[in-house]
């Protein structure tokens, strides 16, 4: 019966250590994929980056000639010198105007330039926002992901573990009914059994908050999911090329230094205030009864036109000191990007390189532990340990098995954090960037 009793607590079903038993999975591609379609926080930032576009449009129309189309009908009347001198107090007559006129700019001090160069750099601006936007709940849908089957993975080995103390207490009443047991053997593992229950209702409920948060993050249950594996291959090797790949690709710091380049162009555009405007003006009439005259007026105009402001309260110049401050406020927004993409680099790289050193130590344990619950479980048959020495054994091997799990998924997680922190979180799931978060500038330097 001694023999049976350990028998029954020296089983556990070894799954490795790591558990993935799930079929028809729903890879985290697909998952990533389908939340960058129907997030809201990515639809804004794509739907701002399209509205970015058209804002260049409306900047390059300055580069083009206004034509205006004049029509006008009404009745005039008219008290001047030539209707006096015809003996008339006043004349009425109906107006009739009828004209057409177009306008050229030649020359704005830069102006429209400087306008449509700020308004490609607020298109930069949005793209790389939508970019980020976009790793930013990629990174957020991974980490629900991975915490669901981190949490699947605890709820199956504290299942395991409260059925081996079952079979224990099962095989320990059965000793005492026959009078072969002892009240304390029973005492001891009716509260171990207490304990893994307790255990497995904790990690269960940890599972609902964790498929609470995957709904709310990605907008559907989770089902099947699989685990995906590190990818190696884009990892940085040191915090060095870590930092550097950050700095270069990171797309909130491209957007704080294309916010830069906007506010450099408005600069330049407010200079442009403080030259003369030369306009090139066409226009032609054809307007009747004017100004108490009856008859036919046609005329032809072809104007070269200067307007140069010589004073209107300082406004202009006051303009240009506010966008050169503005230029600088954004040069610094744009150090203090940087800084805080560093340190968070610098933080993903310490999480990721201590995760992975820790997991040897931890499969160490692991196997350390099922070693000696197995030979407690042979030295407890020969007498030479106790009920409670097998049980703390059992224990222990479940809070080592339990302690890998959790390291290998803070592991994959910080690698993931990592990559999102380098801008690349996206490419190591192979999956491809809305159109709206590709920066033009992105592409001409392809």
């Amino acid at each position: 019966m001694k023999q049976r009793t350990i028998a029954a607590l020296a089983v556990l079903p070894c799954l490795g250590l790591c558990i993935t038993t799930q079929l028809q999975a729903e890879p985290i591609k697909e998952v990533v994929e389908n939340i960058l379609k129907t997030n809201p926080d990515v639809l804004a930032s794509t739907s701002h980056r399209r509205s970015a576009d058209e804002e260049v449009k409306v900047a390059k129309g300055g580069y083009f000639p206004r034509v205006d189309l004049i029509l006008g009908y009404g009745r005039e009347r008219t008290d001047d010198p030539t209707t006096r001198r015809a003996g008339l107090d006043s004349k009425t007559l109906t107006r009739r105007e009828n004209g057409l006129a177009l306008r050229q700019m030649l020359f704005d001090g830069f102006g429209v330039s400087s306008e449509v160069d700020r308004q490609k750099g607020r298109l930069n601006s949005s793209a790389y926002l939508a970019y980020g936007a976009s790793e930013q709940i990629s990174l957020n849908a991974v980490d629900a992901y991975l915490e669901v089957l981190r949490q699947q993975e605890l709820v199956s080995l504290a299942k395991q573990n409260l059925d081996n103390h079952q079979r224990a207490y099962d095989q320990i009443q059965l000793r005492s009914s026959g009078g072969l047991g002892r009240k304390a053997d029973i005492d001891q593992v009716q509260s171990r059994l207490s304990l893994a229950k307790s255990n497995l209702l904790a990690v269960e409920s940890t599972l609902k908050d964790a498929e609470t948060k995957y709904r709310y993050v990605v907008g559907s249950s989770p089902k099947d999911l699989t685990k995906p594996p590190i990818p190696e291959n884009l990892l940085p090797k040191n915090e060095t090329e870590a930092i550097e790949t950050a700095v270069n690709s990171h797309p909130i710091l491209k957007s704080a230094l294309a916010d830069v380049e906007t506010a450099q162009a408005q600069h330049k555009a407010a200079k442009s205030l403080l030259y003369p405007r030369l306009d090139l003006d066409l226009s032609a009439a054809r307007n009747s009864d004017l100004d108490g005259v009856e008859g036919d007026y046609n005329t032809t105009q072809a104007m070269l036109r200067l307007r140069y402001n010589l004073f209107n309260g300082q406004s202009d110049s006051a303009r240009v000191d506010q966008t050169s401050l503005l230029t600088r406020e954004a040069t610094e927004i744009s150090n203090r990007s940087r800084r805080q993409v560093e340190q968070a680099t610098k933080m993903s790289w310490n999480a990721y390189s201590t995760a992975g050193e820790r997991l040897t130590p931890l499969k160490d344990f692991t196997i350390a532990s099922e070693a000696t619950r197995d030979a407690y479980a042979k030295q407890f048959s020969l007498g030479q340990r106790t009920l409670l020495d097998l049980l703390d054994s059992e224990n222990e091997y479940y809070t080592a098995r339990t302690s890998y799990v959790t390291g290998e998924y803070t592991q994959l997680s910080a690698a993931y954090r990592l990559l999102q922190n380098e801008g690349r979180l996206l490419e190591s799931l192979g999956v491809p960037l809305p159109e709206e978060a590709i920066a033009p500038s992105s592409e001409k330097s392809k």
